[in-house]
């Protein structure tokens, strides 16, 4: 598809997302059969499993709108996380089934991914599996796992304690079978649910248990890498959205006779947050298009646009907070709900310290 055909359909794609996550108020998740029925959980997928078969570029589109209008529910969690990791699984009637179901809208399933997880520990679930007389039994512990609340399939990646080097394996249970646990944890963003899954002596049938076509350590660290991208998408959007309420609000509020806009200070600030969000948006670009290719280099580009977006949103929402003033912290202004999300997902799939870490790293 040449690159005018290319914006073309990413313009007809941000256009219908930001028309149907209007239509939400912020807060309250949209309805899911109206997600599946835009067509956004098969984006990615092939067209046996009734997608679209396009790329995470044109997932971006959306987890970008998203972002922008503080959007609800499971769709980042299912779209950046569970999706990829199907895709990384063996085929089987199984597999194909779940992601058939997903794309359309029947099953909400959720990787049990943990939202604060050492960069350096990723090839390492928290959960084991162990042989038993009834099939497989599961344990271990997974906290901040984003949409957990409101799955009602888990997929949970397990080292495989019988097989020699610890194997990666995963586990597709209902979060309601025995010995499972999924608690609500409470976060600073209200827009977003995470939980806590514990599995003590969880007991599964050999057929819950599926594998990877190669490396599991390696498609954890891929899925990750979408994960914090994903991020760094709705981080983006939501500083495009609180910049552009600002440059608004001091067009139309006065001081001492005069729009606050005019005043020198101001325009400084306002013109310092377009230059952050630039340099995210090309950032964050650079790394979508790596990571849609499939470069070798897309992990480098996934952790410097999540450092710096992530980071740079928290900047951009404290500065329009500051702008707004005292309207900043109504819920009148909603300057305080952008700041409040910027916050929790600049410490999301990596912190920007963890991933800048991980950058130099590559240089000693």
């Amino acid at each position: 598809m040449s690159t005018d055909n290319l914006s073309e359909l990413h313009g007809e794609l941000r256009a219908v997302a930001r028309d149907l996550l209007a239509k939400a108020d912020v807060g309250v998740p949209i309805d899911w059969q109206l997600v599946a029925g835009s067509g956004w959980l098969g984006l990615e997928a092939d067209d046996e499993f009734d997608g679209a078969g396009a790329t995470f570029a044109e997932t971006a589109v959306v987890l970008r709108e998203a972002g922008q209008a503080l959007a609800s529910g499971p769709y980042p969690a299912v779209a950046t996380l569970s999706l990829g990791l199907l895709e990384a699984l063996a085929p089987s009637a199984a597999r194909d089934e779940l992601l058939r179901d997903t794309v359309s809208g029947v099953v909400v399933p959720i990787a049990v991914v943990e939202g604060e997880s050492a960069l350096d520990e990723l090839d390492q679930p928290r959960f084991r599996v162990t042989r038993c007389d009834a099939g497989w039994q599961v344990n271990g512990q997974a906290d901040l796992v984003l949409g957990a609340p409101v799955a009602d399939r888990l997929l949970i990646p397990a080292i495989d304690t019988e097989e020699p080097g610890g194997g990666i394996v995963v586990v597709v249970v209902e979060p309601t079978i025995g010995g499972l646990e999924v608690a609500d944890e409470p976060v600073v963003d209200f827009t977003r649910s995470f939980g806590r899954v514990i599995a003590d002596d969880v007991v599964v049938p050999v057929e819950s248990v599926w594998r990877f076509v190669s490396d599991g350590g390696e498609a954890l660290r891929q899925l990750h890498d979408r994960a914090a991208l994903g991020v760094a998408c709705d981080s983006l959007g939501l500083s495009e959205a609180v910049m552009a309420a600002t440059v608004e609000y001091v067009g139309v509020r006065e001081q001492f006779g005069r729009k606050i806009g005019s005043f020198q200070a101001v325009k400084h600030a306002c013109a310092d947050m377009l230059v952050q969000v630039t340099v995210a948006q090309k950032l964050v670009d650079a790394a979508v298009t790596a990571l849609a290719a499939g470069r070798p280099d897309a992990a480098v580009t996934a952790s410097m646009a999540k450092s710096f977006a992530s980071s740079m949103a928290v900047d951009v929402a404290g500065k329009a907070m500051q702008l707004h003033g005292g309207m900043g912290y109504t819920w009148e202004s909603g300057i305080h709900v952008y700041l409040k999300r910027a916050i929790l997902n600049r410490s999301l799939y990596g912190s920007p310290a963890q991933h800048r870490a991980g950058l130099a790293a590559r240089y000693r």
